[in-house]
């Protein structure tokens, strides 16, 4: 049975969702959730004749998110009498995925519960998935929880 779950957040419906089958699950399995929310910095032009690049600074609003993502978690394993623990990651120029293979190994964890938006086509390509570049990666279980659609949003090739 899982005893260390480790769940990505990022303030998205999709992530919420996550979030709450992890804790259902450390709730069955007596388990302990981690949740973390990775900071991406985008590098920034500085001087285009030198090509110097410099790490944008986190924007207040980014910052807001993530603060609101890891209260919201604090608050659901609380609720729900869940051993959690919140973390943010700085990616620093990694990806995602990677950040988030890295963070399952330290934690020990015997499971990765992610949301994804379940893009297809053209958004996936431009977008990508993280899920899909973890599943690719990691030697831990990973379980993605799809969000669910409203009617106005069901993608035409459902």
């Amino acid at each position: 049975m899982y005893k260390r779950i480790l769940v990505a957040i990022d303030g998205s419906q999709a992530a919420q969702l996550a979030l709450e089958e992890a804790i259902k699950i450390a709730e069955a399995a007596q388990a302990i959730v981690t949740a973390v929310f990775v900071a991406e910095h985008t590098a920034r032009l500085v001087d285009v004749g030198t090509g110097l690049i410099d790490a944008q600074p986190c924007t207040t609003a980014y910052a807001e998110a993530a603060k609101a993502a890891l209260e919201d978690a604090r608050a659901m394993f609380e609720q729900r009498k869940v051993r959690g623990l919140t973390r943010t990651i700085d990616a620093y120029g990694e990806d995602i995925a990677g950040v988030l293979c890295r963070a399952a190994d330290e934690c020990e964890a015997d499971l990765v519960v992610m949301g994804t938006h379940g893009r297809h086509g053209i958004g996936r390509l431009l977008l990508g998935s993280v899920a899909e570049a973890l599943l690719r990666r990691t030697t831990v279980p990973v379980l993605m929880v799809r969000r669910e659609f409203a009617i106005d949003e069901i993608p035409s090739s459902l």
